[in-house]
């Protein structure tokens, strides 16, 4: 269960952030979690739950946007975004293509609470 040691991690950058900004708190955390980043979000949002309490985001509520797959295709050269998870072109059928999103861990924001 890696998500703990994320969100773990997580909580120390929205930490480091908030005493940068002279935020007393942190009500909002928003992440951008790709369908192939590895990370199960329903484990994701319990192990924030927990980890929060005592942490200046304490009272922050947390919110995943899934991104899908997007692939480029060397063959026909369109960039498109899939529900599927293999590495089929939809566009031509083609397996000649490059993953460009849906892998990645991203915190897009925080909402800080400063006096």
């Amino acid at each position: 269960m890696h998500e703990f040691s994320i969100v773990q991690s997580l909580l120390q950058i929205v930490e480091e952030h908030a005493r940068r900004e002279g935020a007393k708190e942190v009500s909002k955390v928003v992440l951008r979690v790709g369908v192939l980043s590895g990370v199960e979000v329903p484990l994701l949002e319990t192990a924030f739950n927990t980890f929060k309490e005592g942490s200046v985001a304490r009272n922050a509520r947390l919110v995943i946007e899934v991104e899908k797959l997007r692939l480029k295709c060397s063959d026909c050269g369109r960039e498109s975004e899939k529900e599927e998870l293999n590495a089929l072109c939809p566009a031509c059928g083609s397996l000649n293509t490059q993953v460009v999103g849906g892998q990645d861990l991203l915190l897009k924001s925080l909402e800080l609470g400063i006096e």
